[in-house]
């Protein structure tokens, strides 16, 4: 096979597991460990900036943001996210993998810092400015997911590349709970320092001045990963991958792998060439070709990763509401500003620390043995499990047994990132040709992203008690927790079927995936190259 026999590609996919392995997952994750923090610190402050901004004057309840507010709060840095992962997927086929790598880290960087800032000091000056840099903070965030998964599925060996990838993907969780456990530690200074009494004893007392600061910190605190990586982004050589087979210089590939692996390589630029110039791995993204090759495949890992997310981010952005509707949360009155902080901060720490870091490691562990799809198709089925079991019996658990709400709640968070939250992110990484392999993540994790706009502004709709909503929102547009989490029980039923879509990419070289491996009896005049096995168990 042409590309079987590429030496530098060889060599990375049976390459033992070495310390360049580690850095790569380290340098990727940290990522996305600021990904995961920036994307959803905002749901640990929301109700502050409400209690801040939005206090009216005698009402029983704190000052809350209005609905259209809230969702553009929420969603904003979803659209940011979707349109950087569009784009910066695109530009990493385009310009390379390493050349992108850290433009996206630095406007992280930038925009983690500007959140906390403010132009002036009115509500609609500080909110405005907040979902302006929100924006392009999602614009960043959105281009390290096609670009890490790319470039470490590229530097990977195929026998445990699905393990070094969720490693990476693993990193959200850390970044969950690190929002969290930051939150916890500056509401509790802050709270400790400013006494202040509850709400409803003096409801403009509840809310002392240096509160503005909480939020600030909180989403400032989001730069420093982002800053202690850039170095080591810039020094990563480009992928041996991208260089060989996009850029077409096997001099170089063989020359950055040979230092990364420690191993001579020869240069075989003869082969790349001959390569390149089969017009069978010259396909673009919008033509009949790629569409009877990988189509399927596309609709699959995009459709998969859509209702994943309306389903997973509905769970996340909006804990805090489903908490205070069970009682684990108190009323809002009863708390003053920054306890409540500590209080949604204290609720997502437990379920990051008990079920969604351990469940993206459980991933890790297993989906080399396991495999893509075994874990994906389990993981929707026992969230959907989970969801019924919620909201079927959902008086009896918010009257009588809200600790088993919670527990039944957290099963639903482990198995999502011991599931498809995991495998949506990997597999496209895998199965799409290199010089479409960023594109094609980007286009399926904007698909996800989409889904997670759903999510954030729909939830936020649906959610509400049809006969008592929120301050803002009007009677009868929602229809209850019970109701919009049986539509999400139904939402992963349909993410199970989706997944037939996807091929099992386990031990299977990215050449062969991508059907870039083309034996000699393959490459005659005449012979057509058949594309990769579709389904669950194809090659």
């Amino acid at each position: 096979m042409a590309n079987e026999n590429l030496g530098v590609l060889n060599a990375l996919d049976v390459a033992k597991t070495q310390w360049y392995h580690f850095t790569a997952i380290v340098i990727a994750g940290m990522g996305f460990f600021t990904d995961a923090y920036d994307l959803f610190c905002i749901s640990l402050v929301t109700k502050l900036l409400g209690r801040i901004y939005y206090h009216v004057e005698g009402a029983p309840k704190p000052g809350s943001l209005p609905p259209n507010v809230a969702a553009a709060v929420n969603g904003v840095a979803f659209c940011g996210t979707l349109a950087g992962q569009l784009f910066f997927g695109w530009l990493g086929d385009k310009l390379g993998r390493k050349r992108v790598y850290g433009l996206t880290l630095l406007l992280m960087f930038i925009c983690s810092v500007a959140s906390g800032l403010s132009f002036g000091h009115s509500r609609k000056s500080v909110i405005t400015t907040l979902c302006f840099f929100r924006f392009w903070l999602g614009f960043g965030i959105g281009g390290d997911y096609p670009l890490s998964a790319t470039i470490m599925s590229e530097y990977a060996n195929k026998k445990t590349r699905g393990a070094f990838i969720a490693a990476v993907f693993a990193m959200q969780g850390f970044g969950i709970l690190g929002g969290g456990i930051v939150a916890l530690i500056v509401s509790s200074a802050y709270d400790n320092k400013y006494k202040a009494p509850m709400y409803k004893d003096n409801p403009l007392g509840s809310t002392v001045p240096q509160a503005d600061y909480v939020w600030r910190i909180i989403l400032m605190l989001g730069s420093v990963p982002a800053a202690l990586t850039y170095y080591y982004r810039m020094k990563m050589p480009e992928t041996a991958r991208y260089t060989a087979l996009v850029a077409r210089n096997a001099k170089q590939a063989a020359a950055d792998m040979s230092k990364v692996l420690q191993v001579d390589l020869e240069s075989e630029q003869q082969k790349v060439e001959k390569f390149a110039q089969d017009p069978r791995n010259n396909y673009g993204l919008f033509t009949r070709e790629f569409a009877r090759r990988h189509g399927l495949h596309l609709i699959g890992t995009t459709t998969t990763w859509f209702l994943l997310d309306i389903a997973f981010y509905s769970q996340n952005l909006f804990q805090k509401d489903i908490f205070s509707a069970i009682g684990w949360i108190p009323p809002a009155e009863k708390m003053n500003a920054i306890e409540e902080v500590f209080k949604i901060a204290r609720a997502q720490t437990i379920i990051a620390l008990c079920s969604t870091v351990p469940g993206y490691w459980f991933t890790v562990a297993t989906i080399d043995h396991l495999g893509r799809f075994f874990i994906q198709m389990m993981g929707f089925g026992m969230m959907s499990i989970f969801m019924f079991a919620i909201a079927i019996p959902y008086k009896h658990w918010k009257e009588h047994s809200k600790i088993g709400f919670v527990v039944m709640y957290s099963f639903t968070f482990f198995f999502a990132n011991f599931g498809p939250n995991a495998t949506t992110f990997i597999v496209p990484a895998e199965i799409f040709p290199a010089r479409l392999r960023s594109t094609c993540h980007g286009i399926s994790a904007a698909a996800g992203k989409a889904g997670a706009i759903v999510g954030a502004f729909g939830f936020l709709y649906a959610a509400q008690d049809p006969k008592n909503p929120d301050a803002g929102y009007k009677k009868g547009a929602g229809i209850g927790v019970k109701n919009a989490l049986l539509v999400l029980g139904g939402i992963n039923i349909a993410g199970m079927l989706f997944t037939l879509l996807v091929p099992e990419p386990k031990g299977r070289s990215l050449e062969e995936l991508g059907g870039e491996n083309m034996d000699e009896t393959q490459t005659g005049e005449g012979r057509e190259m058949q594309p990769p096995s579709l389904g669950p168990f194809g090659g």
